[in-house]
């Protein structure tokens, strides 16, 4: 009885204070009692993911040799086996856009990223490429939300790119039209007051800054008074919420007091153990929290930047990125640089069990997600654009089946699995980039 005379909690509720515009998670409160699930605010609603690796990746140790299910997860993969029901392994597609030629050869690292998600030719001596898959996506899936997407990066931006080529199209993966790319944000701090700052003024956010006051003090008494009215069960789910929100804010101002502590100090080595660890974590806990209270449904992200010299030390290789990619096609030397893709696969990892562990209506996230990782390269050495190292990873709200390894035919578009993509959030089109065809997926 208590469930049929209960109070309705609008979606979009939201809790402001000085500088904070909080939203909240998914409750059962926000749906209406009696009212079937599939016309309420709890109905499935995909997000979509989608994460940039520069550089390729060693793909003897990358490509598994079955076909279809119950293929065996190769040594780079191997840490998404826990996550088998929810990975597709996209073999056989390329980029050719990618690619430097004429005038424009030795040009693939300063192309490799505007192609990835929008299979468009960029133009020299200009910033114009086209729209990118994940802004389409925002256009249809994402205006009902705080931020229609959010774009993150791990590297600050690069200053000189070398080929001719303006910076934009190294500097970010997601184009809102063919001539506004969008910046990405790599300070978890920024990323932080964007999603839950309320937009005011500077003065207010400095205030409980200078205040040393937690984002949550600004709204712990409405807080408490949305309790009061909460059944159980919300009131642990909003509880468990609020405390991610507040452990993501200790380790950014942990990692604020850390740095501004060692600015007398000599330059710390590049990849410091723990730093690219934390990082990576942090940003990808932010996006789960986005996605958590629907202040997004649409997020990019950059793991680096085309010729990226960063070292990361937890991967057992002290060769820099981009350093390591040119192996001279030495198998001891691309066993070396498999590690480094073992590595991000790790932190990609670390992203799926949160989306996994996190509810969401029916499910999880991880089964309301379609989430896109890999390269616009395939060897690095080479500079070569096909077969490319691809995962769809989700079940996008049942739209999509986990658990294959997807052998297309050789040189197959990979725009032509970003069409598909769009077609599994609800978004039909007939083309999309050099798209030739919709993959089956």
């Amino acid at each position: 009885m208590n469930y049929i005379s209960r109070k309705y909690l609008s979606r979009r509720t939201l809790l402001r204070g000085m500088g904070v515009s909080l939203s909240l998670p998914l409750l059962d409160s926000m749906v209406p009692a009696q009212t079937p699930l599939a016309k309420t605010a709890a109905n499935a609603k995909s997000r979509l993911s989608c994460i940039y690796v520069p550089h390729g990746a060693t793909m003897y140790k990358w490509t598994p040799e079955a076909e279809g299910e119950g293929f065996q997860f190769t040594e780079i993969l191997s840490p998404l086996e826990k996550f088998r029901d929810r990975i597709n392994v996209i073999s056989n597609l390329a980029h050719p856009l990618a690619g430097g030629v004429g005038s424009d050869a030795g040009a693939d690292h300063a192309r490799s990223a505007a192609v990835f998600l929008s299979g468009s030719n960029p133009e020299k001596q200009s910033v114009h490429l086209g729209t990118t898959v994940d802004q389409v996506a925002a256009q249809h899936i994402g205006q009902d939300t705080p931020l229609p997407s959010l774009e993150l990066s791990i590297e600050d931006v690069a200053q000189s790119c070398g080929s001719g080529y303006a910076c934009a199209y190294s500097n970010t993966i997601s184009w809102k039209t063919a001539s506004i790319p969008l910046p990405m944000e790599n300070n978890p701090q920024v990323v932080f007051e964007k999603l839950f700052g309320d937009g005011s003024t500077n003065e207010d956010r400095l205030a409980r800054k200078q205040e040393s006051r937690s984002l949550l003090d600004s709204v712990m008494s409405q807080i408490a008074s949305l309790q009061k009215e909460l059944p159980p069960g919300d009131r642990t789910r909003l509880n468990e919420y609020l405390d991610d929100v507040r452990e993501i804010e200790r380790r950014i101002q942990s990692a604020e007091r850390q740095s501004q502590a060692n600015l007398q100090l000599p330059e710390a080595p590049v990849g410091v153990p723990e730093s690219f660890d934390e990082h990576f974590k942090i940003m990808f806990d932010l996006q789960v929290l986005a996605f958590k209270a629907e202040i997004t449904r649409v997020a990019t992200m950059m793991y680096a930047r085309d010729t990226s010299g960063a070292v990361y030390p937890s991967s057992g290789v002290r060769d820099g990125f981009h350093v390591a990619s040119h192996h001279s096609n030495v198998r001891a030397s691309m066993d070396k640089f498999a590690l480094i893709n073992k590595y991000h696969v790790q932190m990609f990892a670390y992203f799926l069990e949160k989306l996994r562990a996190t509810p969401d209506g029916d499910g999880t996230l991880l089964d309301h997600s379609m989430v896109l990782y890999g390269s616009g390269m395939s060897n690095g050495n080479q500079h070569d654009h096909d077969p490319l190292p691809v995962l769809v990873v989700g079940a996008a709200s049942g739209q999509l089946k986990g658990g294959r390894h997807l052998k297309f035919a050789p040189h197959t578009p990979m725009s032509n699995l970003l069409l598909a993509m769009l077609d599994k959030l609800g978004v039909h089109q007939t083309s999309f980039g050099d798209s030739n065809a919709r993959l089956e997926i």
